[in-house]
C-alpha cells in the first residue's frame, strides 16, 4: 500500500535553498541534490514507518546528504507530510519557530 506525499511550502522552500546553495558550489550539484529528494521520498511513500523523534515527527535521512526529512504521517488518510528538509547542523530551534 502507497502513501500519497504532500511537501508543505516551508520544506519546498527548503529544498530550493539547498538546491540554490549546491549549485553555487558545483554547476550541477543541486539538481543530484534534487535526485536524492525525490528518492527518498518515493521510499517514504513504500515505507514512511521510521521512528518519531519528537511530537510525532519522523526523519528519514539522505544517503549522500547531511540533511533529514522531517515528516509525519496521517495513517487514516494514507499520507505523509513531508513539513521540512533541514541541513543536520541546523538548530532544532528552527523546527520550533515553524
Amino acid at each position: 500500500m502507497k502513501f500519497r506525499i504532500k511537501i508543505d511550502t516551508e520544506a519546498q522552500t527548503d529544498i530550493q535553498e539547498a538546491i540554490d546553495w549546491y549549485n553555487n558550489k558545483q554547476k550541477g550539484l543541486g539538481k543530484k541534490f534534487y535526485s536524492e529528494v525525490e528518492n527518498s521520498v518515493a521510499s517514504l511513500s513504500i515505507n514512511p514507518f521510521y521512528r518519531i523523534v519528537y511530537d510525532q515527527v519522523r526523519c528519514f535521512p539522505l544517503k549522500r546528504y547531511p540533511y533529514l526529512i522531517h515528516f509525519t504521517i496521517e495513517e487514516e488518510k494514507q499520507l505523509v507530510v513531508i513539513r521540512a528538509v533541514f541541513h543536520t547542523s541546523r538548530s532544532p530551534k528552527v523546527w520550533k519557530n515553524r
